[in-house]
């Protein structure tokens, strides 16, 4: 085996294990919201407006997260053509 596949293959164990690590967290997300919804929906008492900022800190994290992501997605792909010829 030589280095190139050496490093190959520690890079793909590397995203595969940032993926899996990643999709747990989104699993984890997914369900606190779900149980916070069912909270806020329940919660007569929380104004119309606190609602609204409560979705949008929901809508800004998902979409910091997906970008996440994608830089590192990207930066995987940067690094297996750097380093593996």
């Amino acid at each position: 085996m030589n280095q190139s596949d050496i490093i190959k293959q520690a890079i793909d164990f590397n995203h595969t294990s940032f993926d899996s690590a990643y999709d747990a967290t989104i699993m984890l997300q997914d369900q606190f919201e779900k149980v916070a919804t069912s909270m806020l929906d329940q919660a007569s008492w929380i104004p119309e407006e606190g609602r609204k900022a409560i979705d949008n800190y929901v809508d800004a994290y998902k979409s910091g997260r997906d970008q996440y992501k994608k830089y590192m997605d990207e930066s995987f792909k940067r690094a297996e053509e750097i380093l593996v010829k």
